[in-house]
């Protein structure tokens, strides 16, 4: 099990901060229809209850950008990805689709408004995750991204470097087909514990990527 812990720094700004981390062992695909169609009747019921200039008052959306602040960077120009995922939803378009595992993070992140980290646990280098803050000029490169300026941005720290933040996760441990051992983070700003998020995944996990030897444990 990867430790997760979070820097005094950090809790010092992001007061209200909490995370709940998901861990499983996973038969990946490239996509499930099954999956899909749970999807699309779930995107149909978001698009019935927001709009895109109602998102911003989702509660999990309006603490994250608000912890962007904080930390000195503007949530609008470094968009957390829970909310780009909600806008392109709202906009017609359909949710990315990547691959099985990720596919099932999207639509959880969707729905809940909180931004949740995904990651080859194989990938990570050591056993401790340490939560942070970006430094200027620190290396990172964003999944689909190229180099993303991280500086002021929360960031999960392995003991090579960066690996997720909220706005994109890092291409050195992101989820792929032949990933067989997933680390999930679901990150909370405004004072809520995000076990139910936690649950939601680790129950689509099992029933779409026939996940075993699952762990979900909460941590502030």
């Amino acid at each position: 099990m990867i430790d997760i812990s979070v820097s005094e720094g950090f809790k010092q700004i992001c007061t209200t901060f909490a995370g709940a981390a998901v861990e499983a062992s996973i038969t990946n695909t490239p996509s499930d229809e099954r999956l899909w169609l749970e999807i699309d009747a779930r995107v149909q019921a978001y698009r019935a209850r927001y709009t895109v200039d109602s998102i911003k008052d989702m509660d999990a959306i309006r603490a994250t950008r608000a912890a962007y602040r904080a930390l000195g960077k503007d949530p609008s120009r470094y968009r957390p990805s829970s909310e780009a995922l909600c806008r392109r939803v709202l906009r017609g378009m359909e949710l990315y689709r990547v691959n099985t595992a990720v596919d099932l993070i999207n639509l959880v992140s969707m729905e809940t408004g909180y931004s949740i980290g995904g990651f080859d646990a194989d990938k990570i280098a050591g056993t401790n995750l340490v939560l942070g803050i970006g430094n200027e000029g620190e290396p990172y490169e964003g999944i689909g991204r190229g180099t993303l300026n991280i500086a002021h941005l929360p960031v999960y720290r392995d003991s090579v470097g960066g690996i997720g933040t909220p706005t994109s996760d890092n291409e050195r441990t992101k989820i792929e087909l032949a990933t067989t051992r997933v680390l999930l983070i679901v990150n909370s700003y405004g004072g809520d514990t995000p076990r139910e998020a936690a649950d939601e995944l680790a129950d689509l996990l099992v029933r779409y990527v026939s996940a075993t030897g699952v762990t979900v444990r909460t941590f502030k």
